[in-house]
């Protein structure tokens, strides 16, 4: 008896490291990917929102503090003006390059490579946990070659950061299903609260995931659920927490998390994105056209701007279902898909061939997901938190506009579910079945 547990042990050991070496290959065939992107175009500059955490995370890590980078380097002498225009999260992941003295863009460009190619063994963790180690891998692989997900870090763009941090709350919203405890549901909290710091609307995650893990935690009495559920707020309150007290103390109105919203309503709600070629997408002259007050903070402006959109908004009440349906089929490539990635190419500089390739993946990661979700359900593994994902792409999208690299959260979602359909296929092919770990 002992002797065939030390033989299953071993095996198990055996099956483990060899496993890890196969998310090794595919997170260095990922990262080989990402970083020949970023030597294919070595001397790109950066600009938009590149510009903007590229030369932050600089200022930053030279001791003067979340100022304007726009306005301090469109002056001279430089004009110090403080933002929080966009999440932090991705500026102190560049801001760590740039403490270790890899200030360019190209070297800041590189780094975003590594950190995006991490990503890819996160997703293989969470394959594994819900549908087995073959299932991690194949999630591993299709993060690594994925254009949809890939083509940010080159960018050095924030969804660099987003599918990574979107894999570690899934990895411990399962991790808290399989074993729900106050320390775990501390953990998931925690992670949400990271999310959070790099993308507004992943905050959502709290009630998407939080309150149901908690709600339908297992084998934990309801006093147990709610330590638990308390616990995750608490994790979330102590990452977020300082950032909006930073926030609060520094400008005239509530800032939380960001300032963006008011420009961010008002560049997508005018005649120009409520109907015509542009309809459910952005303008920068629609964002332009509001009037500025060089006497207040950000915070004043944005909402300025946010009243300037909403006028529009209520004058023309009838066209919001349609934009609603525009902007959810930008973003869900279902509303002139074309267009959009040749949009994406010529302002976001996304390479249009990759996207293209990178659109055809998704079309075909689509039905899969629908078979992927059906056998989750059908082998009683939640769904919801890779649902949650979705929810808050399409609540981002809903009240902003329409866009491709919004969709790279839930594209994590996607590759899941496809890895689960992709391995049952296999499974079916071989007759070998694996079974989740936990």
């Amino acid at each position: 008896m002992a002797g065939d547990a030390e033989v299953r042990r071993r095996s198990v050991s055996r099956d483990d490291r060899r496993w890890w070496i196969w998310v090794v290959v595919w997170s260095a065939l990922g990262l080989a990917i990402r970083v020949a992107a970023v030597l294919g175009t070595a001397n790109k500059q950066p600009k938009g929102d590149a510009f903007f955490y590229h030369y932050l995370a600089n200022l930053l890590a030279a001791g003067k503090g979340f100022i304007n980078p726009f306005l301090y380097f469109e002056h001279i002498p430089h004009e110090v003006v403080k933002t929080a225009s966009f999440p932090p999260g991705f500026v102190f992941v560049l801001t760590v390059a740039s403490l270790a003295g890899f200030k360019s863009f190209f070297a800041q460009r590189i780094w975003c490579a590594i950190v995006g190619a991490a990503g890819i063994a996160v997703c293989a963790a969470v394959g594994r946990d819900i549908s087995g180690r073959r299932a991690g891998l194949i999630a591993a692989f299709l993060v690594a070659v994925y254009p949809n997900i890939w083509m940010s870090d080159p960018l050095a763009l924030s969804e660099t950061l987003s599918p990574v941090i979107v894999a570690v709350v899934l990895l411990f919203a399962y991790r808290f299903w399989r074993k729900p405890a106050v320390r775990s549901g501390f953990w998931l909290g925690l992670c949400i609260g990271a999310a959070a710091l790099v993308r507004d609307e992943l905050s959502l995650l709290g009630l998407f995931v939080l309150v149901p893990a908690a709600i339908g935690a297992r084998n934990l009495v309801p006093s147990a659920r709610l330590k638990a559920f308390f616990a995750g707020c608490v994790g979330c309150v102590v990452l977020v927490g300082p950032w909006v007290g930073y926030n609060m103390s520094r400008f005239s109105d509530p800032v939380f998390i960001s300032s963006g919203f008011g420009v961010t309503l008002a560049s997508a709600n005018c005649a120009s994105t409520w109907s015509g070629p542009y309809e459910g997408y952005w303008s920068m002259p629609c964002a332009l056209a509001v009037p500025v007050n060089p006497h207040v903070d950000e915070s004043v402006q944005g909402s300025i701007d946010q009243a300037y959109a909403m006028r529009y908004i209520k004058a023309h009440l009838d066209r919001l279902p349609v934009v609603t349906a525009a902007r959810l089929g930008r973003a869900f490539g279902f509303y002139r898909p074309i267009q959009q990635i040749q949009l994406d190419s010529a302002i976001e500089t996304r390479p249009y061939h990759w996207a293209l390739l990178g659109l055809l993946m998704y079309y075909t990661m689509l039905p899969l997901s629908v078979v992927g979700v059906v056998l989750m359900r059908r082998r009683s593994v939640p769904v919801y938190p890779l649902v949650a994902v979705g929810l808050t792409v399409v609540v981002a999208v809903v009240i902003s506009f329409g866009q491709t690299r919004f969709r790279s959260t839930f594209e994590v979602s996607l590759v899941l579910w496809s890895a689960v359909a992709l391995e049952a296929l296999w499974t079916r092919a071989t007759g070998t079945r694996e079974v989740p770990s936990g």
